[in-house]
């Protein structure tokens, strides 16, 4: 339609034509760059320019306390039929309650009631959300730091070998932990914690594992607990470290190189292992891939996870900047 008219206005007058057209021109340009003093938004960038700059939330990290420890031992030897031997590690006296195929509705109920209705804070809070939905119930003391390695089993009287075809509806087991003491629940946010555990069985032969773990707080919140994907160890123990034959190996490789490192520089501060720079502490948790790989000089320059090329939507920091390295800065 416009090309119509511009060569009917040109037949017309071509004196015409052009003075139309250079008007045109005047008038988008004074619009591009403000003659005007009009704000118009113009994007003068490409599309690539315009994705990298996308701002990255950075979320303010909270430090909570978790009181309980919970751990596997020896998963390959953990079956329905001979059970399963669970450690547990916590700062307080403390129960665990096993449930035993616990139905996965009512579970879920629950956690729901520990937002909604009243706090589940002990064992006989969760059974009572639970409506007794599971087969068998184990309850064991913890005592303070002690690490006890806790062996639990279904009777053999239940003949239970497996939990049906999946989806099922119960998990083969529910632990719970929760704090002994009331006066201890004043203390700490985290009240309780809830972990799902799979048990290899007849039908289901899936390594044992932890599903799920949820953190219950006093607040009436509860989080589930992810793991995070860390790019390499930060903190190198003896067995990693190598030995002296290998050492000097490998400083005669870097001497050969041209990158002898210094000799007074101890293996700990070498060690890092940002996958940008390979100089910097790991200390950024990328979200949503819970990527850990960049170190605090490089965040800034990605939008992009580096390990696994995903979009950034939100970070946070795994620990502060240290005071002595704010001093440093304030003096320079």
């Amino acid at each position: 339609m416009a090309a119509v008219f511009l060569v009917t206005l040109y037949e017309y007058s071509p004196l015409f034509y052009i003075a139309v057209v250079f008007t045109c021109f005047v008038v988008t340009t004074g619009l591009v760059l403000g003659w005007f003093g009009w704000d118009v938004p113009v994007i003068l960038r490409n599309s690539e320019e315009t994705q990298f700059s996308a701002r990255v939330f950075k979320k303010q990290m909270r430090q909570v306390k978790n009181p309980f420890g919970l751990e596997i031992t020896n998963p390959s030897s953990a079956s329905i039929s001979t059970g399963i031997s669970l450690t547990t590690d916590c700062l307080e006296d403390s129960h665990l309650t096993c449930y035993w195929g616990c139905s996965v509705q009512k579970l879920y109920e629950a956690l729901q009631k520990h937002v909604y209705c009243f706090r589940i804070s002990t064992p006989q809070a969760l059974e009572d959300a639970l409506y007794s939905e599971y087969l068998y119930q184990e309850q064991y003391f913890i005592k303070k730091d002690s690490k006890e390695e806790i062996y639990c089993q279904l009777p053999k009287d239940n003949n239970i070998e497996d939990f049906g075809a999946v989806p099922r509806s119960r998990y083969p087991l529910v632990a719970l932990l929760t704090l002994a003491d009331k006066d201890d629940r004043e203390i700490y946010d985290i009240i309780s914690m809830v972990s799902v555990i799979h048990i290899p069985d007849k039908t289901y032969k899936l390594s044992c594992r932890i599903l799920y773990q949820y953190v219950l707080l006093a607040q009436g919140q509860f989080h589930d607990l992810k793991q995070l994907f860390m790019s390499a160890n930060n903190n190198c123990t003896p067995s990693s470290r190598p030995s002296p034959e290998d050492e000097n190996t490998d400083r005669s490789l870097l001497e050969r190189a041209g990158l002898s490192e210094s000799e007074g520089e101890p293996w700990e501060e070498s060690s890092k292992d940002c996958v940008v720079c390979q100089n910097g502490a790991v200390n950024w948790v990328l979200l949503p891939c819970r990527h850990t790989c960049l170190c605090d000089g490089c965040v800034r320059y990605f939008q992009q996870c580096p390990m696994c090329r995903q979009f950034v939507r939100e970070s946070f920091a795994l620990c502060s900047q240290k005071e002595p390295d704010k001093d440093k800065l304030k003096s320079l």
